[in-house]
């Protein structure tokens, strides 16, 4: 299992917006249902496309400013970045095959 990185406001921009690798980033929050059912989902895939891609985690009632900053009105809103812009967006809980999809267009 790839570690599965959980980030604030503080280092958002160091972990997501510098990073080399395209990043998938999931914001969440622990009261969510849906969440919660897409929470492995994102797991299984930072540990299939480790050293791909770098998954992390975004606690949106922890981390307010960031989510407001892009715009999250509903979660899980899965966000994929590449070279420091958003490239792609799902809102809701998806399959896993709709994530992969999105993943395969930045590898």
């Amino acid at each position: 299992m790839a570690d599965l990185l959980t980030i604030s406001d503080e280092n958002f921009d160091q972990e997501v917006i510098k990073s080399d690798l395209p990043t998938l980033v999931d914001f969440w929050a622990p009261w969510c249902g849906p969440c919660r059912m897409v929470g492995p989902v994102v797991e299984e895939l930072a540990g299939e496309y480790a050293g791909k891609i770098k998954v992390v985690k975004l606690n949106v009632d922890e981390a307010q400013r960031t989510a407001s900053q892009y715009g999250i009105r509903s979660i899980p809103t899965i966000m994929l970045f590449n070279g420091g812009q958003v490239v792609e967006q799902v809102i809701g809980a998806v399959p896993k095959a709709k994530l992969e999809e999105l993943l395969r267009k930045v590898l």
